[in-house]
């Protein structure tokens, strides 16, 4: 039986100083659960876990319509269906997707529904792809979605666009991982880098998008992966992760030399830095090409010689959501785990309940953390 008030997490200002556990920018509130519209499904929340780009509308560095319910990256199972929703069922289990694609834009006639017009417009306004926002306090204030999907909550209401129905078999903790760190560290490395055998790839920033990438480039044969992180465990990680050579940023020219040559064929930056993005440039190839899939503070800006481009053949990309395509890359992402292939579960640090969700900020800003995950419910 659906309730009829849910716990939902809660951001109404941003720029609270740290530590967030005594600031606590985020509030837990009881609010009405809204019912599916046409076009939507309500989803109950199993498992959600916190990423950076959480963390950047909490600290203003990404500008979002508040008061917001936070939280983009999820798995749960569907609890009703609004009006024209006839390929899902009540009971399938299913991961969250940050970039509702409407399938008419140019963007998505051009086969890349992470760019698509309309989920970013709705996404930017804190409304849904079908409509405003449904979500309010309950004293009836709008509450503005999160990447049309607010999932620190116990249940949401999403767009059918924002949902990919997975098998019963994948557990929640696992399934929460591929509707953001997944697409987007993955994709990175396979979609818009689209590396090749016999490459080499250096990845900076080894928080969950980063060693997805890391994974990534360990599926494609006779790769050469470097992983680049200030902390030691992280680099730890990634080695467990498939990376072949690990170090400080400071040793990153070094292990570029000693195993990549002239400069590396792709370069991963995912830790949301203008200085990292121009530092990666210098350690291309000719005709080598750097992913930027961090999210920068707005005011930041590279400054690197324009020769680069068309003298040396070099190429920056930028990458959204790794110009995935959730309903085919998911599934191939998610066939790759069960085949022992991309050991996501290193990822998960551990699950705490949503209460933890301030001070599991504070983990995050230190590195303390890769994902951790948040349960919703009682079990």
């Amino acid at each position: 039986m659906i309730p009829a008030t849910m716990l939902t997490a809660i951001l109404r200002e941003s720029g609270s100083t740290r530590p967030y556990a005594d600031s606590r920018p985020l509030t837990l509130e009881q609010v009405p659960v809204p019912a599916p519209r046409a076009g939507e499904v309500l989803v109950r929340i199993e498992r959600a876990s916190l990423c950076h780009s959480d963390l950047s509308v909490i600290d203003g560095s990404r500008i979002r319509p508040l008061p917001m319910a936070l939280g983009h990256e999820a798995a749960g199972t569907v609890s009703a269906l609004g009006d024209g929703v006839d390929d899902l069922a009540v009971g399938d289990r299913v991961v969250l997707v940050f970039v509702p694609s409407c399938g008419n834009c140019r963007a998505c006639v051009a086969g890349r529904p992470a760019l698509c017009h309309r989920g970013a417009e709705a996404n930017g306004s804190g409304d849904l792809l079908h409509g405003p926002a449904v979500l309010a306090s309950a004293d009836g204030e709008r509450i503005n979605h999160h990447l049309g999907v607010s999932a620190f909550s116990q249940y949401a209401v999403v767009a059918r666009e924002s949902v990919v129905a997975v098998d019963s078999d994948v557990p929640f903790d696992i399934a929460a991982l591929f509707g953001c760190a997944a697409l987007t560290g993955i994709g990175a490395v396979l979609n818009t880098g689209a590396l090749a055998p016999g490459q080499s790839v250096i990845v900076f920033g080894l928080g969950a998008v980063g060693l997805m990438a890391v994974m990534a480039a360990a599926q494609v044969a006779g790769t050469t992966v470097i992983a680049i992180d200030p902390l030691p465990d992280k680099r730890a990680l990634a080695l467990r992760c498939g990376a072949h050579h690990a170090g400080s940023p400071d040793q990153a020219a070094e292990l570029v030399r000693q195993h990549a040559g002239d400069g590396v064929d792709l370069a991963i930056e995912a830790v949301g830095s203008a200085r990292v993005m121009e530092a990666s440039l210098t350690l291309l190839t000719r005709g080598g090409a750097l992913v930027s899939v961090g999210l920068p503070h707005p005011e930041q800006a590279i400054t690197t010689p324009a020769l680069q481009f068309a003298g040396m053949g070099r190429r920056l990309l930028g990458s959204y959501m790794g110009d995935s395509v959730p309903s085919r890359d998911i599934p191939a992402y998610l066939q790759l785990w069960r085949d022992g292939r991309l050991p996501v579960e290193l990822l998960h640090t551990d699950t705490r309940p949503l209460s933890d969700l301030n001070e599991s900020l504070d983990a995050l800003v230190a590195g303390e953390v890769v994902r951790r995950l948040f349960v919703m419910h009682a079990e």
